[in-house]
C-alpha cells in the first residue's frame, strides 16, 4: 500500500497538475492538505473519473484536508475530538482496506506565527489535542499512520539554514518538544526510518529564490505506530515535484506498506 501526504496550497491552483502527478505517483492513497475549498465546491467528480474515492474536510478559502483512495474507505471521521468549537478543518481520519487495514489520519498541523501569540497558543492546544487522539488510536493496537503537514521542524539538520528559524513557531523548542512528545508515545519517523542525514527537505519558500538555492525545509511527515512500521519497505521525497509548472511550495512524501 503507497500512502502519500501532499500539501497542495490550494485545489483551484493545481487541479490541473495535481491528476497529472497522481497518474505518475502510482499511490494507493494520498492524503492533501490546504485544500481551501468548502466540501461542496472540491472538484470531486475529476478524481472520482481517475478511479479515486474522495472524502474531503474543506473550509472555505482555508485550511482543509482530504483523502483520496482507490482503496476502499470505512468509519471516516472528520476534527479532532474538542472540534466542536473549533472551525478550522485540519484533521481527517478513515481506514483503509487493503491486504491489511491501515488506518490514516490527514492533519494540517497550525503553523503558530507570529510567536509568542495566539496563534501560537492555538498550535500548541492543538498538538496537545492531536496527541489525546493518537493515544486512544494506539491503544487499539492495528497499523497506523499520522501523515500531512505539520508544520515542524523536528531537528537542524531538517533545515538547511536553521539559525533563521530559530524564533519561528516551527522551530521553537515547545513545538520541538510536542512533536517529541508524540514520537515518545511509541510513533516512528517514517523518512528517518529509511534516511538519514542533513540536505532533505519537503518544503521551499516561493520568495528569495529559495528553491533555486536548496534553502528548504522538513515539514511534511509521516509518523507511524509499532503495527505500521513493523511494514513500512520505503519512503521518499518526490523532490523533483517543486520543479514543475505552477507548483505547490510543497512536495509529496510517500510510504510504501506490506500491507
Amino acid at each position: 500500500m503507497k500512502i502519500a501526504t501532499f500539501n497542495i496550497n490550494g485545489i483551484k491552483a493545481r487541479i490541473e497538475a495535481l491528476p497529472r502527478w497522481l497518474a505518475e505517483a502510482n499511490a494507493d492513497v494520498v492524503l492533501l492538505q490546504e485544500i481551501k475549498s468548502v466540501d461542496e465546491a472540491f472538484p470531486r467528480e475529476i478524481f472520482e473519473d481517475l478511479g479515486w474515492r474522495v472524502e474531503t474536510h474543506g473550509q472555505k478559502g482555508f485550511n482543509g484536508v482530504a483523502i483520496l483512495s482507490k482503496l476502499p474507505l470505512e468509519d471516516v471521521t472528520r476534527g479532532l475530538p474538542g472540534d466542536d468549537e473549533d472551525v478550522q478543518a485540519r484533521w481527517i481520519e478513515a481506514t483503509v482496506i487493503g491486504t491489511k487495514a491501515v488506518r490514516v489520519c490527514g492533519l494540517y498541523l497550525p503553523n503558530g506565527n507570529p510567536a509568542p501569540g495566539p496563534k501560537y497558543d492555538y498550535k500548541l492546544a492543538w498538538m496537545a489535542r492531536m496527541q489525546a487522539r493518537v493515544v486512544e488510536l494506539l491503544a487499539q493496537e492495528e497499523p497506523l499512520v499520522l501523515a500531512g503537514d505539520y508544520n515542524v521542524i523536528p531537528q537542524a539538520e531538517d533545515a538547511a539554514r536553521p539559525e533563521v528559524w530559530l524564533t519561528d513557531a516551527l522551530f521553537l523548542p515547545q513545538t520541538r518538544e510536542a512533536f517529541r512528545r508524540l514520537l515518545n508515545l511509541g510513533l516512528t519517523d517514517a523518512f528517518r526510518a529509511r534516511v538519514q542525514g542533513p540536505g532533505h527537505y519537503s518544503f521551499w519558500d516561493y520568495q528569495a529564490g529559495a528553491w533555486e538555492r536548496n534553502n528548504g525545509i522538513r515539514i511534511d511527515h509521516l509518523l507511524l505506530s509499532p503495527q505500521a512500521a513493523d511494514l513500512l519497505s520505503d519512503c521518499r521525497i518526490d523532490r523533483e515535484v517543486r520543479a514543475g509548472e505552477k507548483p505547490s511550495d510543497h512536495v509529496p512524501v510517500w510510504i510504501d506498506l506490506n500491507a
